[in-house]
Order: structure tokens, then sequence, then C-alpha cells
């Protein structure tokens, strides 16, 4: 076993060095390496392994909590038409499509299709919006739109895993199918009703309490512990009530982003996060078959750009009402891949017999490769983009529609010295935000109404 760990970490370590030279995300790395120790240490069963699963499904769970840190009301309603009118008609669109093709004209089992129908909208959140930050395209029209859709896609995880266990529960009932499923649905209603009333009631009344007396003891190590026990916590009551780890987590991060301490919270899990989502990677990457791939070779060269055409059209199509040809190319462009989160609908689907596995493997394969080729994609986007244009004209008119935010000085920390820059900048007329990680000072600061966030910055970059 120590030998496995030891040269598990060793082949991240290396594989990631690599890739990070040629701009290749890190989960790409993780997913090479738990193939490669498969064959290494012949561990075709491990991927199997009831403890394993259960670590690497709390990945997920971590995924869906700094989600719900980012999915505040305030957030969601400053870019509304991006998420729910392009998001939600990527989703159906795509998804409508692909259960037609794989239903109908292939001939698939029905819940197999309906797995495939959910899998293939799904875009890589990681990937796409790492890069458009990185290059500050986040503020471009079309980066809006990407990060609309992809908000949408990202909530749609939810009622997808909802779908993935009602599917399962009615697989693998005994009794009367339509009995199963009028009771099942009653269960689900029950329990989901419970969980989100036990949640909302804690957020409201007891979460920021809590938080307030951990931040005064003025301990790094217990407010990590505190956000361990309410990232965790939430996730075993749903579990609790018969849902997943991840909506239960996705819930309890909505409810903090809510609070002043969303970005102090998010600072201190993301270790946490990165860890456990690298070891389900890993664990994907085990359940690559290399002869499945070589045998499969041709069909991959297929379907991978008819699953990149269907993408590409639908979200061309979906964005011509607000924009112009230049947008929506490269909109369309920045999301034709399938994203890390159709791997865990796959994990999820297979481990519960939902779908078979050859479609499950040709999927995993299809959504690994499609993410290799997505930094390249990005990093291409203008000359992919000028393929299509017969004319630079429209290039001008985006530029000038750009959104930027206006610029603004950061003040850290709201003590003596920094009350008096405050000041200072106020009588000049100059905007400006402060960063305080004492909650006194942060009280202080709203007491003189002053835009101030609660938070670490010697921790965190924080964008205001």
């Amino acid at each position: 076993m120590l030998s496995i760990i030891v040269t598990t970490l060793f082949l991240t370590l290396v594989l990631n060095v690599l890739l990070k030279k040629i701009k290749m995300p890190p989960i790409i790395g993780y997913i090479f390496t738990g193939t490669m120790i498969t064959y290494i240490f012949n561990l075709n069963d491990a991927v199997n392994n009831k403890d394993l699963k259960e670590i690497a499904e709390f990945g997920i769970a971590f995924l869906m909590f700094t989600i719900g840190l980012e999915l505040s009301v305030t957030h969601l309603r400053d870019i509304r038409y991006q998420v729910f009118i392009l998001g939600s008609l990527q989703i159906i669109l795509t998804g409508g499509l692909s259960f037609i093709i794989s239903y109908i004209l292939l001939n698939i089992d029905l819940y197999s299709s309906i797995v495939i129908s959910m899998v293939i909208p799904l875009s890589s959140t990681a990937i796409v919006l790492k890069s458009l930050n990185e290059t500050g395209e986040i503020n471009r029209k079309y980066g809006k739109n990407g990060l609309g859709i992809l908000i949408m896609q990202d909530i749609a995880v939810i009622p997808i895993l909802l779908i993935i266990w009602f599917l399962s529960t009615n697989l693998h009932h005994t009794g009367s199918q339509s009995e199963g499923t009028i009771f099942i649905i009653l269960k689900m209603m029950l329990g989901g009703t419970l969980l989100v009333g036990t949640l909302v009631f804690i957020g409201k009344y007891l979460l920021e309490p809590f938080l307030n007396i951990i931040t005064k003891t003025q301990s790094d190590e217990l407010f990590v512990t505190a956000i361990l026990f309410l990232a965790i916590g939430s996730a075993h009551l749903a579990h609790i009530f018969g849902f997943s780890l991840s909506m239960g987590a996705f819930i309890a991060g909505m409810l903090i982003a809510e609070t002043k301490y969303k970005h102090q919270v998010e600072t201190n899990l993301i270790p946490f996060r990165d860890i456990l989502l690298g070891i389900f990677f890993i664990t994907v990457g085990m359940q690559i078959k290399l002869d499945i791939v070589l045998q499969n070779i041709y069909l991959l060269f297929i379907l991978i750009p008819v699953i990149f055409i269907i993408k590409f059209a639908v979200i061309y199509y979906i964005t011509g009402f607000k924009n112009i040809k230049r947008t929506r190319l490269k909109t369309a462009v920045i999301l034709v891949q399938i994203g890390e989160f159709a791997l865990a609908v796959l994990e999820l689907s297979t481990s519960s017999e939902i779908i078979k596995p050859e479609y499950s493997q040709l999927l995993i394969i299809i959504t690994v490769l499609s993410m290799i080729l997505t930094p390249m994609l990005l990093t291409n986007l203008s000359n992919i983009v000028d393929k299509f244009m017969s004319n630079s004209l429209e290039s001008e008119s985006e530029k000038i529609n750009l959104g930027m935010p206006p610029s603004s000085v950061v003040i850290l920390g709201y003590g003596e010295f920094g009350q008096n820059v405050a000041k200072v900048l106020q009588s000049h007329n100059i905007s400006y935000s402060i960063i305080e990680n004492n909650i006194d000072t942060y009280y202080k600061g709203m007491e003189h109404g002053e835009h101030i966030i609660f938070g670490n910055a010697s921790k965190k970059i924080f964008f205001i």
C-alpha cells in the first residue's frame, strides 16, 4: 500500500509539472495517474473499493460546496439572462438532441440514453473559467455568456444527481413498479422538504452566530475545523435523508454565501477540495481500459467531432438574440467540451448500474479527450473564430461593447491607518473596498457604511 501511495504521489507531481508547461489542467494529470497505477500495480479491482469510492465522493461534495458559495442571490441576479435563459436552453436542447440520437437513432437502452442526455450538455467549469479568469476574458461578452451557461450547468447537477438516485432506486425496487415509483417520489419530496427546511433553519438562525463565536477565538485552526464540520455535516445530513452528499454540501454553501464569511470559508476550504478532487479524478483514471480505447479508436474519432458539432450548433443558435456573430462563435467554441461533472455523473451512474459499462467507458474516454483538447481551443480561440469570419469589423464592435469593471483601491485592514486612508480616498471621490479579518473591526466598518469584506487578504486574492 505504501508503494502505491508513494508512486501515485510521484506520478501526480511529474505529470502535472509536465502538463503545466503545456498549459494543461491538473485534472488530466490525475486521470493519467489513475490509469498508470492501475496497470503498474494491477489494480483492476481497486476502483470498486467502497472506502476509496466514499473518499472520492467527498471531492465532488466539497466542489459542490464551493460552487454553492459562488451562487449568491446577488450574483445570479446580475447575470440572470445568461444563467436562466441561455443556460436552461443549452441544457434542454443539447440533452434533447443527445437523447433522440442515442435512444431513437442508435437504439441504446432507455436508462443509458437518459444518462447520456444528462452528461453531454455539461461543460468544464474548472478549465474554462480558470482560463478566462487568467486572460481577463471573463469580462467580455462571450466570457459572461460562458459564465452564465456554466453556472446553470452547475445548478443542474443537483437535479441530475436526484434523477440518478431516483433511477437507481426504481431500478432495484422489488415491488410493483407503479407503486414503487409513487412511493419513491413521495419519499423524495418528503426527504427533500425536511432536508432543505432543516438546513435553511440552521442557516438563518444558527449559522452566523456559530461562526461569530468561532471567529472571535482568533484561531485559524478552529475556523478550518468549523468549515469542515459544516461541509461534512451538511453532506452527512443529506445522506441521512436519503440524498447524495453533494446535495447537502451544495445547499450549505449557498447558505454561507449569504453571510460575510463567504470569502474566508472558500479560502480555507480550497486545499481540502483540491486534494479530494484529485483522489476522485484518480479513481476516474483507474476506470479507463486501454484495450477498449484501442478497440474503439475509430469510433472515438467520429463521436468527439459529432458531440462538438452538436454543442457548438446549439450554443451558437441560442446566443443569436443579443449577440453579434463573433461573440456567438466564441461562446460556442469555449463550451464544446464535456466537463468534470460528467465524470462524476458517469461514476455514480455506473456504480448504480444505471448505464451499461461499455457506454460509460466510452463516455469517460470522450470526456477526458475533450478536456485535453480544450486548452488548445481556448489558446487559439481568436484564430479559430477568424476562420468563420469573412471580415474583422465585428471584432471592433465587440471591444466597444466590453463592460470592464471600474478600477478600485483595495485597503487591507480597517485599523487606524486603514480608516485614515479611507477618509482621504472619500475626500477625493475615489472608489475603494476594504478586506478585514478581525470580526469586531469588520462590524465597525459596517457601521460606518463602508464596502468591507471579511477575510484574510494574505491567503487569497479577492476579486471585488
